[in-house]
């Protein structure tokens, strides 16, 4: 099954490229004011509406379609979902479609702004090198999905999208704590004509604000978000955090070939 949303539109000139900057910094003083004064009060369905709103408004400025394949398969209990990672724009485009929880390296809770946000949506912080970190924030994870999905990013850091870096496996003891199943997030941007585009990536020591204006000089691209399904896990497979890594990985991994091979 796959959803469509948004629209986009092609490489808009220096003036339009302004006017979408003015857009883009009132966009997210909505954002603030939306937070500060509307997410308190709001029950957790009102506040979904509104973070899923305000992504949707946010993918539509940089002109980016988001294209969803295997909505279905998601259960309405909560779960654990890792993904591979791309761009900061990966968590907005999964919010577009529906909000999540968020487990976020340290890094960008010190970001101006869109740290604060981050953290007042309830995203949950964790320092990548620190192994007694990542235990902990797995415990913590584990009594969030009691109630609540969670979204992680277990290569632990962004690529340009074309394979899939071995996959952290600390978090993943969160799901067996929680004893709630592991499904698989694979995450591709794509230019017009359908081909993988790399603009969207935010690797290596480029800046948010640089990442921003890439994306907004190319306003043709995809997101694709394609859900796959958890193995028939066997009881002693449930329960390693190592195994339900390494099949996450390997099913991203899998389907980015396949893709790619189609094109």
């Amino acid at each position: 099954m796959t959803q469509q949303f948004l629209s986009s539109k092609q490489n808009p000139n220096f003036w339009v490229r302004a006017y979408l900057w003015i857009k883009i910094v009132c966009h997210v003083i909505a954002g603030l004011i939306t937070i500060a004064t509307k997410l308190p009060h709001a029950d957790q369905e009102r506040k979904n509406i509104l973070i899923q709103q305000w992504s949707r408004r946010l993918l539509n400025i940089f002109g980016i379609q988001l294209k969803v394949i295997n909505p279905a398969i998601l259960p309405s209990s909560p779960f654990l979902l890792a993904g591979n990672h791309i761009s900061w724009m990966d968590i907005h485009a999964i919010n577009a479609f529906k909000p999540i929880i968020f487990v976020a390296k340290s890094d960008v809770e010190r970001w101006p702004i869109f740290g604060w946000m981050a953290k007042q949506l309830g995203t949950i912080f964790i320092q990548r090198n620190n192994a007694r970190h990542g235990r902990h924030i797995a415990n913590e994870v584990s009594k969030v999905l009691e109630k609540q999905s969670v979204c992680i990013f277990p290569e632990g850091t962004s690529t340009t999208g074309d394979s899939v870096l071995p996959f952290k496996s600390n978090l993943f003891e969160s799901a067996i704590q929680a004893e709630v199943p592991v499904y698989s997030l694979a995450i591709s941007y794509k230019s017009g004509n359908g081909a993988r585009s790399d603009v969207a990536a935010f690797v290596g020591d480029m800046g948010l604000i640089e990442s921003m204006a890439n994306i907004l000089r190319k306003r043709n691209l995809t997101v694709e978000l394609v859900f796959l399904p958890p193995s028939g896990l066997t009881p002693s497979a449930a329960k390693d955090r190592k195994w339900l890594a390494l099949h996450s990985q390997e099913a991203i991994s899998a389907y980015i070939r396949g893709d790619q091979q189609s094109m």
